[in-house]
């Protein structure tokens, strides 16, 4: 599923990085326990990305939506020909299934611009032609039928960049405005009754030489349901990657949601991004590690749930110097109140496997957003 201001080759890299099959370290995780969750709120959004690379079963019990990472688009000889999911089939089934015990959750599939199958996706050859894009809402509208889930969510990274170097992934004249048209059409096609949201960056639509890049919030925001902000690796070690407000960092939390609210998207469209891994580099190994390892890193040299007053995050540190910027229970919990006291929709987080087994950080999102 599951991503960031573009001054650099390296925060390409992490635009990447956060969205695409992980870097995020595997390991053992902490051991299981129960806490309480607070009572459901209606309307408020806890959305949960799943991969099709993840080993976890999630537990449907702590998020509203759920969003299943990834399928694809395909362009063979510049022609659209379908789409399907990336990886197995079974995994995908998995997730579906959890609607049979929770009629109540919302699934949507995550289609990415990155090629999985060999015919390779490319979101701005489809877009560039009207017959494409309305081929493409069709089979949107097929497969969320056959499936009986609840909607799409794009993960355009983004219009006028590429990731690959290929100079035909990408057209800086044409896919910012190309893509407003595929989100239109996306949402004529698949009308009101299934949900539409994007992955969105955290800044508006920008203008560079010869034309312009990432996506235009006012102009999408009529044909969307929601919008998920990724405000997670928006800078690299020693800055933080997910503060609430940080000025020496690239971006922040208060900065990114303030972008959507100056282009008119309304707050109640909007849906706040958080890390379940730290962000150490984006070139440099160790990039990122997941949440569930951070709590097992050696006491002897690593040090967890360092605090910074002025940034409202937690870090780690090795052998006292900053290692990686993270979220944890009390970031949360801080980054639920103050998106609530703007009216926004909820939180959503990158991504279920990463949590502990004690689902610490799930229901601590949880229990920040359904907070009366």
């Amino acid at each position: 599923m599951k991503k960031r201001i573009l001054f650099a080759a390296l925060a390409a890299i992490a635009l990447f990085a956060g969205c695409e099959k992980d870097d995020y370290e595997t390991g053992i995780k902490a051991p299981s326990g129960e806490n309480q969750l607070v009572e459901r709120v209606d309307g408020r959004i806890v959305l949960a990305y799943a991969t099709y690379y993840g080993t976890v079963t999630p537990n449907a019990a702590y998020f509203t939506h759920l969003n299943y990472a990834f399928a694809e688009p395909y362009m063979e000889g510049g022609e659209y020909v379908g789409l399907g999911l990336q990886g197995d089939e079974a995994r995908f089934q998995k997730i579906v299934d959890l609607k049979k015990q929770h009629p109540g959750l919302k699934i949507c599939i995550s289609f990415t611009n990155a090629k999985e199958d060999p015919r390779g996706g490319c979101f701005s050859q489809l877009a560039k032609s009207e017959d494409f894009r309305k081929k493409f809402a069709a089979d949107c509208k097929a497969f969320v039928q056959k499936w009986g889930i609840d909607g799409v969510d794009m993960d355009w990274e983004f219009p006028g960049l590429s990731w690959s170097g290929d100079a035909g992934a990408y057209d800086v004249t044409v896919d910012v405005e190309n893509h407003v048209l595929l989100m239109q059409q996306l949402r004529q096609t698949l009308g009101n009754s299934y949900l539409l949201t994007y992955a969105g960056y955290c800044e508006n639509v920008k203008t560079v030489i010869g034309g312009s890049r990432y996506i235009d919030i006012a102009a999408v925001a009529p044909y969307v349901d929601f919008v998920n902000i990724m405000t997670y690796d928006l800078d690299e070690a020693p800055r933080h990657q997910s503060a609430l407000s940080d000025p020496s960092a690239t971006s922040d939390c208060t900065r990114a949601v303030q972008a959507y609210l100056n282009a008119g998207m309304p707050a109640g469209k909007l849906v706040l991004g958080i890390p379940f891994y730290g962000r150490h580099s984006f070139a440099s190994t160790p990039l990122s590690i997941n949440y569930k390892n951070i709590i097992t890193l050696d006491p002897q040299q690593y040090k967890i749930d360092n605090w910074d007053d002025a940034a409202s995050v937690p870090y780690v540190t090795y052998k006292g110097a900053y290692y990686a910027g993270y979220d944890n229970e009390r970031s949360i919990a801080i980054k639920g109140g103050w998106l609530l006291g703007k009216g926004m929709a909820g939180m959503m987080y990158w991504d279920y496997d990463a949590d502990d087994n004690s689902r610490t950080l799930s229901k601590a999102v949880w229990n920040a957003i359904m907070k009366k």
